[in-house]
């Protein structure tokens, strides 16, 4: 049987992973929609996490799928941190989200303090927007002690926290700003900052969390929201810390999903 009004033969949906599907009942549940091709490549994107055990270390995946703040809003991995979009400033397409870089960001719902390890964790982004300037990708913290924030590039340099606190933190990672970054902690010294698939280390002694939601699109930080971001952002994820196994097996699986969507980079 062919399900006209989706595009999906039958027989797709029955080998659809269970937790796609649940994904997918959300979004439906949230008033949102995606397309045939969405569905396909966010199943994908399941079975291929699974198969290089990155499903469990995950907490949060937003797939950015479904043009809408309903559907993107949605968290792949379970019910749990739910977003939150801002009621303006946020552009929704096929391609991603964007927000204004003046009002807008997305709050996960997801504590810093109480819901990421302070020495096992990674924050990840996947932009399509190839400006730097001061802009946050996402983070939480108080200003820039007890934080967690990720500033892709600001003249050539990458400046991050992840339980850690100001000084020595940025690293030489050019000027682009296209693909996934991820933000990695898997000791109480060091912080790993990936590029998608290349490698800075940082030597960054780990401190307390700080107990904030962590937003996207800009830092939650002090009494207000700062450094709003201007760039497309096509894919999100927080959870537990990667091997660097692990992080090369993700960026292949992350970059096959966008390429199914036609918006790699």
């Amino acid at each position: 049987m062919i399900l006209a009004s989706h595009g999906i033969i039958g027989s797709q949906i029955a080998s659809f992973d269970a937790d796609a599907l649940a994904f997918f009942a959300r979004v439906t549940a949230a008033s949102g929609t995606l397309s045939a091709t969405e569905k396909i490549a966010t199943n994908q994107l399941v079975l291929d996490l699974k198969a290089n055990s990155l499903w469990t270390p995950m907490k949060a995946i937003y797939p950015m799928v479904g043009a809408s703040a309903a559907a993107c809003a949605q968290n792949l991995k379970s019910s749990s941190f739910t977003g939150t979009f801002t009621v303006v400033g946020w552009t929704f397409a096929s391609t991603g989200v964007t927000p204004n870089g003046a009002s807008a960001y997305m709050n996960t719902n997801l504590n810093m303090l109480n819901d990421l390890s302070q020495d096992n964790c990674h924050f990840s982004v996947y932009l399509r927007t190839n400006i730097t300037g001061v802009y946050c990708s996402g983070g939480a913290g108080n200003s820039n002690s007890n934080a967690l924030q990720m500033f892709p590039a600001i003249g050539g340099q990458a400046y991050f926290n992840m339980f850690s606190s100001g000084g020595n933190n940025n690293v030489n990672s050019g000027v682009n700003t296209l693909g996934l970054r991820l933000l990695n902690r898997i000791s109480s010294s060091e912080i790993n900052f990936f590029v998608n698939t290349t490698k800075y280390n940082k030597t960054l002694s780990s401190v307390a969390g700080y107990s904030r939601n962590i937003y996207i699109g800009a830092h939650n930080g002090d009494a207000v929201p700062s450094s709003y971001d201007i760039r497309q952002n096509a894919f999100v994820s927080l959870g537990d810390g990667l091997t660097d196994t692990q992080e090369s097996n993700f960026y292949t699986a992350i970059q096959a999903f966008q390429t199914t969507l036609n918006r790699n980079v």
